[in-house]
């Protein structure tokens, strides 16, 4: 059952390691097919070095394993809350990468300081607010996921232009159109938690980015007027109107 996506999410969560973004088994990637509702999933607390695609399983979107012969990642319904909410969403990853957690510990937004952070984030990377005793107790990593949601409804944001999000005390989901681009989100938002962490050692000088200018690289790479890369329809034709030798 859904072996093509069994062999992409095996593929993501096999980078989680070679890009730094996991220690020992604390982190997972999912992948959904959306014609069947189901998704495929790493099972709880398999060592990356002992991980089979035979060994992902198949969940659908109330949660139930519908084929596996392991338990599931204990993240299941967080990434059950977010495929149900977030329709376009079509892969999540949780890490728990030490500079995404500094953030989530304190508690902070991770703010547009740079053009590294707009090429793929269009807003600042929030900070989800913490779990009551009361929702950790009745659901856990359900109530995680729905804190997630309630972020980016409260806050007006876009779940398609700012793919991740900080759990407070916790650590950074990030999603995207693939288990592949997910895992990329990931690293990107690592990426650029450690350069706001060292920059915000440098100077107490506000350092986020004026509007114009993330409005800028977000929009180069992403939407109808993006013209970055080789396979955007706008790219030959701002290649031919900007690159002319006088």
């Amino acid at each position: 059952m859904l072996e093509k996506l069994k062999r992409e999410v095996y593929e993501a969560n096999m980078q989680l390691p070679k890009l730094n973004l996991v220690t020992f088994t604390w982190g997972n990637v999912s992948g959904i097919d959306r014609d069947s509702g189901l998704f495929v999933i790493k099972p709880s607390g398999v060592s990356y070095e002992e991980l089979k695609p035979d060994d992902l399983v198949v969940v659908d979107l109330n949660g139930q394993v519908v084929e596996g012969e392991m338990n599931p990642s204990s993240d299941t319904p967080t990434h059950t809350i977010l495929y149900r909410e977030f329709p376009k969403c079509g892969g999540i990853v949780h890490t728990h990468s030490p500079w995404a957690v500094s953030f989530a510990a304190a508690q902070m937004d991770i703010p547009a300081m740079n053009t590294t952070h707009a090429d793929t984030f269009y807003t600042a990377i929030p900070a989800a607010e913490t779990l009551s005793k009361e929702e950790i107790e009745s659901d856990y990593e359900g109530n995680t996921g729905r804190a997630i949601v309630r972020t980016f409804k409260d806050r007006g944001l876009d779940y398609e232009a700012t793919p991740g999000s900080l759990v407070s005390q916790h650590g950074p989901f990030c999603w995207g159109k693939t288990p592949k681009e997910a895992v990329y989100n990931a690293k990107v938002l690592e990426v650029i938690a450690e350069e706001d962490y060292h920059t915000l050692q440098l100077t107490r000088k506000n350092s986020e980015l004026p509007q114009f200018l993330l409005d800028k690289h977000y929009y180069r790479k992403h939407g109808q007027t993006a013209y970055y890369g080789q396979n955007n329809a706008k790219s030959k034709e701002y290649s031919k109107a900007n690159h002319k030798i006088s």
